[in-house]
């Protein structure tokens, strides 16, 4: 007979651990989304995690909380800015790398290493410049400031990470291919790009999450309510007067989040296998 697999307590305790741990993180989403069920005046007043009255038309009133809006323009401005985000990043950021993995042009080493600082530049210091030409270029209160720069490769942290991918490929198949008559355009287009597809939906991911999460530049920029987008939205819901509807914004909070959580457990094999392989290579 096959004896039983027998598990040191050590693992056992690891396990248990993890399984705490994960319930301590998870605890604010869980408490998020049974707060966007109950009424307002129970949200704050019971230490129950489920509601005693299940509350369902919070989603309603956060939906048509705004006057004359509904919270999927909100939706439709965050989807909108995002895919033009993700496009951006992929485009500028695999032709940066490919040209910084496989190309040889004058001072490659120090475009590299100049690329790689601008990593560690905090957004604060180029805040007021950035502002300043927009400003100037006429393009505050749209969506321009938010998606163009990301064609032009400012995103260097895709960058890195694509580098890193198209170093790990082996420059034989580039061999191959100018034998066969292909120009370089065509070996970043024809061999770079479909064994990328890990490193491409890795940046996808992680445009997309942190373009569809953030506030402080979409605070920055858009100043028209019929141009807000999620977080910005959410916003609206708070009153320094102390009567915020904390109901309908757990309710659109939790809407808020699906994108985000559909989009990344539809990825989440490619995400790991980018981040693993990029550590691996390069």
């Amino acid at each position: 007979m096959r004896q039983a697999a027998v598990f040191p307590a050590s693992r056992i305790l690891l396990h248990v651990l993890l399984a705490v741990g994960s319930l301590l993180m998870l605890y604010p989403v869980f408490w998020m989304v049974f707060g966007s069920v109950k009424p307002t005046a129970e949200i704050f007043s019971s230490v129950s995690l489920l509601p005693k009255t299940w509350f369902w038309d919070n989603y309603k009133l956060g939906w048509n909380a705004i006057p004359r809006l509904d919270f999927g323009i909100f939706l439709r401005n965050s989807f909108t800015i995002s895919f033009l985000v993700v496009v951006g990043n992929i485009v500028s950021a695999s032709l940066v790398a490919f040209a910084f993995a496989r190309l040889h042009f004058t001072l490659k080493s120090l475009w590299f290493a100049l690329m790689l600082m601008t990593m560690m530049l905090p957004s604060q210091v180029t805040l007021i410049p950035q502002y300043v030409l927009f400003h100037k270029l006429e393009w505050v209160n749209t969506y321009l400031p938010l998606t163009v720069p990301h064609f032009l490769g400012a995103a260097p942290f895709f960058v890195f990470l694509m580098v890193q991918f198209i170093r790990g490929i082996p420059k034989e198949l580039d061999e191959a291919a100018i034998v066969d008559g292909c120009n370089t355009f065509q070996i970043y287009w024809r061999i770079v790009m479909p064994l990328c597809v890990p490193a491409i939906i890795t940046t996808a991911i992680f445009s997309f999450i942190w373009t569809w999460d953030d506030f402080f530049s979409q605070l920055i920029y858009i100043n028209t309510v019929s141009k807000y987008t999620v977080p910005l939205g959410l916003r609206l819901f708070l009153d320094g007067s102390g009567k915020s509807e904390w109901g309908p914004m757990l309710a659109m909070s939790v809407l808020s989040l699906v994108p985000s959580f559909v989009f990344f457990l539809t990825c989440q094999k490619y995400l790991v296998q980018g981040i693993a392989t990029t550590g691996l290579k390069g």
